[in-house]
């Protein structure tokens, strides 16, 4: 009994010691030690993989892989991966991609998206838990940058390490040029780092040959350096290099372009250019300019040295910005021989304008009120005489009509409720300068300034039911803050003019009336299309009067030796808006206008159009003046226009000038003046000047083209196209990046040749003037055919010209040739002068692609500057 309760009570114990002693400390600590272990690894899928296919999809459940055939396409987080075939094996934590063999080729290459970065490839492997990835044949875009790699380790998400990569700015599948080279780093949206590099030109490799290259790849301007182009010495400036500098992307909203040249001679130029954008504000862009050119060597009776300046600026406000004020400005200054003698502006246009003209303006609108406000600074600078006008600034302010006397709702039925008063004061401080005092403190000596009132008022109404009675009264005020005083010197025998500061003012006023009426005549036709002409005549008598008011401000001097030798002047003479208006004025003015226009049929008699309305002659007008104060010479010159529009308005031909009813004579000095005699015939045409503007283009030609219509009906042939190249080659630069095939319609063009019809445009300009002085025979002054326009060779080859003749001289006018060719990813250009002072040629082939600008062949000459 004691054995049996001993064996009972021992082995159980022993066997229940142990055991839950072990099972406890072991099952629960590994138990414990896993699940509050604190350093556990994430799962290696951290999210729902979704995967579709378009023909089948096998799931391996032994080996855990899942096989997606046609049209495959895996999402998991950000990334989005299509492809022929997806392979994702949960063992190894590891997808496969490549594309399908059919007989079209191999198709359905990966295309691999994570995040905003998308690239092409042959095939990949990536990695879900090291998020790393095994490319081969890999394409992809970085900004304008395309990137092909045999193969490419993909370390994370932000670094690429690729062998045997090309890079090219060509979209195409076999890119027309690349850069090659054996190895290299991508930094996607920031950089791209590659060793020993060499240029390819359609899979030839050429000498071009970089030890390493950096490409910046960001979605905004980043500060570089700008790669000059060297000259080899075409010209007496020797050999050198231009436009080369340093781009400052100082912000988003405004950069800057510090660039320069320099010459083995010691010439050189500086220059600045800015940008600036701001997105429903404002955008402009300024240049400042400046060279120091040599010509000849030190010493030697050639020699010359000159310094030129330009400074352009260009600034829009955005018409979102402020509804009621806007501030734009259009300056254009500088020395009047920078175009002519800079070393580096090709913009020849430039050369044959003798102007140069600036403007900034800001206007406003006071709301609620009748008022406006404009202020201008202005700048007129002969390029020829070298005299400089300006307006440092022009005030206008004006009063749009006011009816004080309308009926309710403001209504206007009679003379009275018709009567409109207005109002304008305008102030100017007016400068007067030369080149060589521009800029200086003599500039303000000779300033003159000051302010006129102007106020008015007319109304209208009805007279013997088919006359307009149209009255009037006009009154004026002039301040002026300066006038001239003048005394003889009697030792020198000379008149002196002194300009003294201070205020003086005078008033005048005129009054007149207009009686117009309408008169029309229609002509019955009836022959073929035409069935009727339409003649409007719309003459007008009017009458003015204006008293003298120079009279009481005239001042006498004496001019001479001769003390009866007297000279009258106006204090307000030298004045800004002159002086008071001398001799008695009461006039009759006659006034004729005529309208001719026809009626034609529709070209189809059946069908439903309406009678069509064309224009025969836009206008003839005459115009005359009789002074009935006048005690001689009391008619005026008869003065005469008209305008007609031809070929469905392509052709416009306008023809002005002026006929005089006196005889002339020639004075002893040599002068020919009128006298109160009339001519034998009465009328006498002293000028006359006739222009024809006509642009034609091959598409004229193609029937049924409503763009055709469309762009003909919004052509103003009064405007005709630039004949002269100014749009042919841009200001600044040897060759133009932009303007080829830009155009929607021009991205799909191929490079075929034309089987039939080449596209083609002309621009033709006709001016002659005749001018007769009534002693000596009349003469052609200006006899002259300018003419510009475009050959388009093939779809991507363009020749444009402008030249003219001149009838006159006989010879050719300034010429120039343009050549451009859309080389896909590059651009080729060729301007050319062919002959006259301006002789000279630009040649240019790059890529377009501004990451790759710098890629590039300049060549150029340019005109000989010692003849200017």
């Amino acid at each position: 009994m004691l054995e049996a309760i001993k064996k009972d009570t021992l082995l159980p114990l022993k066997k229940d010691t142990v055991f839950k002693e072990k099972k406890d400390s072991l099952v629960l600590q590994k138990k414990d030690s896993i699940s509050l272990d604190s350093l556990k690894p994430k799962e290696t899928i951290e999210d729902i993989i979704v995967h579709v296919a378009k023909d089948y999809t096998i799931q391996d459940a032994v080996n855990k892989k899942v096989t997606l055939y046609n049209e495959a396409n895996i999402t998991y987080t950000e990334i989005d991966l299509k492809a022929g075939i997806i392979v994702v094996d949960y063992k190894k934590n590891t997808l496969f991609a490549k594309g399908i063999i059919d007989s079209t080729g191999y198709v359905q290459k990966p295309v691999f998206r994570q995040g905003s970065e998308e690239t092409v490839q042959d095939s990949i492997i990536y990695n879900f838990k090291t998020k790393r990835a095994l490319i081969y044949g890999l394409k992809t875009k970085q900004g304008e940058m395309f990137t092909y790699g045999e193969k490419t380790k993909r370390v994370n998400d932000s670094t690429l390490y690729i062998r045997k990569i090309r890079f090219t700015t060509s979209d195409k599948d076999n890119p027309d040029y690349y850069i090659g080279t054996s190895k290299a780093k991508i930094v996607p949206g920031k950089k791209i780092i590659v060793g020993g590099s060499q240029l390819f030109l359609a899979d030839v490799p050429t000498p071009l040959f970089l030890p390493f290259a950096y490409f910046p790849i960001t979605e905004t301007s980043v500060s570089g350096f700008l790669i000059p182009a060297f000259d080899t010495g075409n010209s007496v400036r020797g050999i050198g290099f231009q436009n080369g500098g340093y781009y400052f992307a100082i912000n988003n909203y405004v950069d800057l372009a510090i660039t320069g040249d320099a010459y083995s001679n010691g010439s050189w130029g500086l220059r600045a250019n800015s940008n600036y954008n701001k997105r429903y504000r404002f955008n402009g862009n300024f240049n400042f300019s400046f060279e120091n050119n040599i010509n000849g060597i030190r010493g030697f009776d050639d020699f010359s040295k000159s310094s030129n300046f330009n400074i352009r600026w260009s600034h829009n406000q955005d018409q979102k910005a402020s509804p009621n004020s806007r501030f734009s400005a259009s300056v254009n200054l500088g020395s009047s021989k920078f175009f002519r003698q800079s070393q580096n502006q090709f913009n020849i246009a430039q050369t044959q304008t003798n102007s140069f003209n600036s403007s900034i303006n800001y206007s406003k609108t006071f709301v609620g009120t009748p008022f406006n406000m404009n202020v201008t600074a202005t700048h007129q600078q002969n390029t020829n005489t070298e005299q400089i006008t300006m307006t440092l600034p022009s005030l206008t302010l004006n009063m749009n009509r006011v009816y004080p006397f309308q009926g309710k709702g403001g209504v206007k039925k009679n003379a009275i409720q018709k009567m409109g008063f207005n109002y304008t004061l305008e102030g100017q401080y007016l400068i007067n300068t030369t080149d060589s005092e521009f800029l200086t403190s003599k500039m303000f000596e000779t300033a003159r300034s000051g302010m006129k009132h102007r106020t008015g008022t007319n109304t209208n109404f009805k007279a013997f039911k088919y006359f307009t009675v149209s009255p009037s009264i006009n009154y004026e005020e002039v301040w002026q803050f300066d006038y001239i005083q003048k005394k003889y010197d009697a030792n020198d025998n000379i008149v002196v003019t002194d300009t003294l500061r201070g205020f003086k003012s005078f008033r005048e006023y005129n009054t007149g009336v207009s009686i117009a009426t309408n008169l029309y005549g229609t002509f019955n036709i009836n022959k073929g299309r035409l069935k009727a002409i339409r003649h409007t005549f719309r003459p007008t008598i009017s009458y003015n009067y204006r008293p003298d008011f120079q009279e009481k401000y005239l001042q006498q001097v004496r001019n001479g030796n001769n003390p009866n030798d007297i000279e009258s002047y106006t204090a307000f003479d030298r004045g800004i808006y002159g002086g008071p208006s001398g001799g008695l004025s009461n006039s009759i003015g006659i006034s004729l206008n005529n309208v001719l226009e026809a009626k034609m049929a529709p070209e189809d008699p059946d069908s439903d159009e309406e009678d069509k309305k064309v224009t025969l002659l836009n206008n003839l007008n005459f115009r005359t003046n009789y002074n009935l104060a006048a005690d001689s010479l009391k008619l005026s010159p008869v003065t005469f226009s008209a305008g007609t529009r031809l070929f469905k308005d392509k052709l416009a031909v306008n023809l002005s000038g002026s006929l005089d009813p006196y005889k002339v004579i020639k004075t002893a000095s040599g002068s020919i003046i009128n006298i109160d005699e009339f001519n034998p015939g009465f009328l006498r045409l002293t000028n006359a000047n006739l222009t024809a503007n006509y642009s034609i283009s091959s598409e004229d030609f193609k029937k049924d083209s409503k763009e055709d219509t469309q762009n003909n009906q919004k052509r103003d042939p009064n405007n005709a196209p630039d004949v002269i190249g100014a749009d042919i080659n841009p200001t600044d630069g040897f060759g133009s990046r932009a303007g080829i095939n830009t155009d929607k319609k021009d991205k799909n063009k191929s490079a075929e040749l034309y089987k039939a019809t080449i596209p083609w445009s002309i621009n033709l300009a006709y001016s002659t003037n005749y001018r007769n002085n009534g002693i000596d025979s009349g003469e052609i002054g200006v006899h002259s055919l300018m003419f510009s326009g475009n050959v388009e060779l093939s779809p991507k080859w363009k020749m444009g010209y402008s030249s003219g003749y001149d009838f006159k001289g006989g010879a050719f006018t300034f010429s120039r040739f343009n050549f451009t060719r859309d080389l896909d990813s590059w651009q080729f250009n060729f301007n050319w002068v062919p002959f006259g002072t301006n002789s000279s040629y630009t040649f240019f082939i790059g890529v377009k692609s501004s990451v790759l600008a710098d890629l590039k062949w300049d060549k150029n000459k340019p005109p000989d500057r010692r003849l200017f």
